[in-house]
């Protein structure tokens, strides 16, 4: 079993409840847009990071990370890739890859609008975690967690990262 913390589109922005809500997590998933190495290593010292690069991520990301990342999950095939879509809007740049071999989890971002999707027809969950940096037009920031259990995904919860007051 395996407790996993993912976000997406910190665009450099760090937030020490990163840190708090990631704690108990076993792995940290990165949708993209993380914006410097800086939040990626900072990631990394709170738990083992998966990540990919996203549309504004610069070359030391783009060395790090791929554009998209493949592998398994306790028994959960899992894709990651920034741009991404959602189901019946696939992205033009993974839709091949999702209609040929499916992954059981689909994870993206750079909408900045949190998504939590069953796409029944290919039998895919797709999560996208929304936006977790002060970059962009979202009014909220949003991390998502949720335990992967061998082919099973549960205990998904939204954590809104509300503004805090001075």
């Amino acid at each position: 079993m395996k407790r996993i913390g993912l976000l997406s589109d910190t665009h450099s922005h760090w937030d020490p409840r990163y840190a708090k809500y990631f704690a108990e997590c076993d792995e940290i998933w990165h949708a993209g847009d993380i914006g410097s190495m800086e939040v990626a290593d900072r990631l990394a010292e709170i738990a083992p990071l998966r990540a990919v690069f996203g549309n504004i991520d610069g070359g030391d990301l783009r060395y790090r990370f791929s554009e998209k990342y493949r592998f398994t999950c306790e028994q959960v095939d899992v894709l990651i890739k920034h741009i991404g879509g959602y189901p019946g809007k696939y992205d033009a740049s993974i839709r091949g890859t999702m209609y040929s071999r499916p992954p059981k989890l689909f994870i993206s971002g750079h909408s900045h609008l949190l998504k939590v999707m069953y796409d029944k027809t290919l039998q895919c969950l797709h999560i996208n975690p929304g936006a977790a940096g002060i970059s962009g037009f979202h009014k909220v920031r949003t991390l998502v967690r949720f335990t992967i259990d061998g082919t099973e995904i549960k205990d998904l919860e939204v954590i809104e990262l509300a503004e805090e007051k001075q």
